[in-house]
C-alpha cells in the first residue's frame, strides 16, 4: 500500500537529481548563449538565484554587446526579488551610469530609490538610510519632474519624513524621562520651530515643554529660578492659547498655578 507515495517520491528526487545536474553543467559549460538563454528562462520562472549565479560571469563576456544592458536589468531586478535591497539599489544606480540613454532608466533610477526606502529602518533605530532614501527620491524627482511616478515618490518622502519626525520626538521625550531638561527643551523646541513645524505631535510637545521647563526651574540655582518660572507660565499661556481644550490642560494649569505661586513667592 505504500508503493505509490514511494514511487512518486523517488520520480521527484531523480527530476531534482537531474535538474541539478543540468544547472551545474550549464554554470560550467563554455557555451555563454546557452548561459544567456538559460539565464533569462530561470529568471522568468522565478528562480532568482540560479539566474543570478548564471548572469553573474556573463556580465563580462557580454560587456559593449547589444545583450549586456538586459544582462545589467535582470541581474538588478534578480537581488530586488531576492528582497537584497541594498544590494538591488547599488546594481539599479549602476545600469543607470553604464546606459543613461536606456529607455529603462527613468525605472531604474526610480527602483534604486525605493530599495533604499525599503531599507530604511524603524524610527527608534539608526535613521542614516532613511536620509539616503529621501535624497534619491528627490533626485529621482529632479531628474524626471514629469514621471508618472512623482505622486508616489512624494507619498513615500511623506512616511520616511514621518519616521524622521517620530525619531525626533522619542529622543526628546527620553532626554525628559533621563531628567535632563534643558536638552529635552531644546529637543522639542527644535522639533516645532525648525525641523518640523507642521508636526502632528505638537499638542504634546507644546505640554512636554510647559513641564521641562517647569522640572528645569525647580532644579535651577536661586538666581535662575524666577526667570525659569516666568517662562514656564509663558509656555502654559502659548499651549491653552493653541490646545484650550487639551486631555493635558489640567496637568497643565496644575504646573502654571504651582508656577505662579513660587513666583509670587
Amino acid at each position: 500500500m505504500f508503493k505509490k507515495p514511494i514511487f512518486f517520491l523517488f520520480l521527484i528526487s531523480s527530476v531534482a537529481l537531474i535538474s541539478c545536474s543540468k544547472y551545474q553543467k550549464l554554470l560550467k559549460s563554455p557555451d555563454n548563449e546557452a548561459k544567456y538563454d538559460a539565464a533569462i528562462d530561470y529568471y522568468e520562472k522565478g528562480d532568482y538565484y540560479r539566474a543570478l549565479q548564471l548572469f553573474d560571469p556573463l556580465i563580462a563576456v557580454f560587456r559593449g554587446t547589444k545583450k549586456a544592458e538586459t544582462l545589467y536589468y535582470y541581474y538588478a531586478y534578480c537581488y530586488y526579488e531576492q528582497k537584497d535591497y541594498v544590494l538591488a539599489s547599488y546594481y539599479f544606480k549602476r545600469f543607470v551610469k553604464t546606459f543613461p540613454n536606456s529607455d529603462k532608466a527613468e525605472e531604474c533610477v526610480y527602483l534604486s530609490a525605493y530599495c533604499t526606502y525599503l531599507d530604511s529602518p524603524k524610527y527608534n533605530l539608526d535613521q542614516t538610510n532613511t536620509y539616503e532614501a529621501i535624497k534619491d527620491l528627490q533626485l529621482f524627482i529632479n531628474m524626471y519632474p514629469d514621471s508618472k511616478r512623482i505622486a508616489e515618490c512624494n507619498e513615500l518622502m511623506d512616511k520616511l519624513w514621518d519616521k524622521l519626525e517620530a525619531k525626533a520626538f522619542a529622543i526628546a521625550k527620553l532626554y525628559y524621562k533621563m531628567g535632563d531638561y534643558k536638552a529635552s527643551i531644546f529637543s522639542f523646541e527644535n522639533i516645532i520651530i525648525k525641523d518640523f513645524p507642521d508636526t502632528q505631535y505638537k499638542e504634546e510637545i507644546l505640554f512636554y515643554i510647559v513641564k521641562s521647563y517647569y522640572k528645569y526651574a525647580i532644579n535651577s540655582i536661586k538666581s535662575k529660578k524666577k526667570e525659569r518660572y516666568s517662562i514656564t507660565v509663558e509656555s502654559y499661556k502659548n499651549f491653552y492659547a493653541i490646545f484650550p481644550e487639551s486631555d493635558f490642560m489640567r496637568e497643565a494649569l496644575n504646573i502654571y498655578e504651582n508656577a505662579l505661586e513660587k513666583l509670587n513667592n
